[in-house]
């Protein structure tokens, strides 16, 4: 099976928001500030309330609200920082290979990705997992990186996933 595909920048921030809300460490990351923010915002309250000559009530009912805004919102400011850090670092470097038409051969030794610059192969068990959004799949060929397979440009998408899923588990199961 051959897909031709067109990967744009923004394929690539939607895998690094996909690849951040699924990872473990992230949703850790973003739990243990999402907690922390309010934390210190009530000890900074106890604080000046003990140490200002504010009342303790009217400190604490600022805070509490800071606190409350700062739960409810924080989640959509930390993805927005993930992606502004993904578009800094890609204008960074030079990614002529990463972005632009890709060519990919779905053989029967695994898959091979060409695009003006180059060529890669990956042995179908090189190929860790199979994710999915609503407009990607998401080929993981280490814990941190995938082939992004836009599904606008894939006739059957489903069908694409099954196939993939079935080479990868031959593979797995001729390994052992």
């Amino acid at each position: 099976m051959e897909i031709t595909y067109y990967l744009s920048e923004e394929d690539y921030l939607k895998f690094n928001l996909f690849h951040i809300k699924n990872s473990e460490p992230a949703k850790q990351a973003l739990k243990k500030q999402r907690f922390l923010g309010p934390a210190i915002f009530m000890t900074f309250a106890a604080f000046l309330s003990i140490v200002g000559s504010r009342p303790y009530q009217e400190v604490m009912i600022m805070f509490t609200l800071l606190s409350v805004l700062w739960f409810i919102y924080y989640p959509k400011y930390f993805y927005r920082y993930i992606t502004r850090n993904s578009k800094t670092l890609l204008k960074a470097g030079n990614n002529d290979d990463l972005f632009g038409e890709h060519h990919m051969v779905l053989a029967e030794e695994g898959i091979i990705d060409t695009t003006a610059q180059g060529e890669t192969k990956l042995n179908w068990a090189g190929i860790q997992a199979i994710n999915q959004d609503e407009d990607n799949l998401y080929l993981y060929n280490s814990s941190i990186s995938a082939y992004i397979l836009p599904k606008r440009d894939i006739d059957d998408p489903k069908e694409l996933k099954r196939m993939l899923e079935e080479n990868t588990k031959k593979a797995l199961f001729q390994k052992q």
